[in-house]
């Protein structure tokens, strides 16, 4: 294998999901979350749509984000699934993050079925998650029910949506080790 290749790889092991609380204070600068989102930009996109794009909260905007998920799900969760607790944890999940990045879907239905714009909106968000990685910054990509309801927060058009929130931070946290099948317990060869 290359170097290249061998670099590539090691990254691609060692990408994780990695949540807020075990987040450090460290803040990640304006420079780096630019080129994690320049990653993005070179996803494969069908006919060119190029359907991704990002909202970046930082600082102070990461409050004003844990405070409207928390109406959100206080307002679309039934009484007998509604939990303080989970409440309290959706809330301050973004300000135990350095930064999150609300995941928008741009949907062209003229050109193209919904599926392959998530599709390469998904490969966009993989390619930032590799570059998190290989800056040593820990990330995942969460899929709370309330996304369905951010659009007037986030002030999206008609044709697009929320499809996640990718929350970020730095971490002192020794990483475990990928627990995957052998991958050939998923290949099928035809010669």
């Amino acid at each position: 294998m290359t170097s290249e290749a061998e670099v590539l790889t090691n990254i691609i092991q060692r990408r994780r999901s990695v949540m807020p609380p075990v987040y450090n204070d460290k803040k990640i600068d304006r420079t780096t979350l630019e080129v994690i989102i320049d990653s993005a930009n070179y996803a494969p996109t069908h006919k060119l749509t190029q359907p991704w794009h990002f909202i970046v909260f930082t600082g102070e905007s990461l409050k004003e984000l844990g405070r409207e998920i928390a109406r959100l799900y206080k307002l679309h969760t039934s009484p007998e699934k509604f939990s303080e607790r989970k409440m309290t944890d959706m809330e301050q999940k973004p300000a135990r993050s350095a930064a999150v990045i609300a995941i928008v879907m741009e949907s062209h239905p003229h050109l193209l079925p919904e599926w392959e714009e998530i599709a390469s909106t998904a490969t966009a968000v993989e390619n930032m998650w590799l570059m998190a990685t290989a800056l040593g910054i820990g990330s995942y990509w969460s899929t709370p029910g309330i996304i369905n309801h951010l659009q007037p927060f986030l002030s999206l058009s008609d044709n697009q949506k929320c499809i996640g929130l990718f929350y970020m931070g730095y971490t002192d946290v020794e990483l475990p080790a990928s627990k995957r099948e052998d991958i050939s317990t998923k290949v099928q060869w035809r010669e």
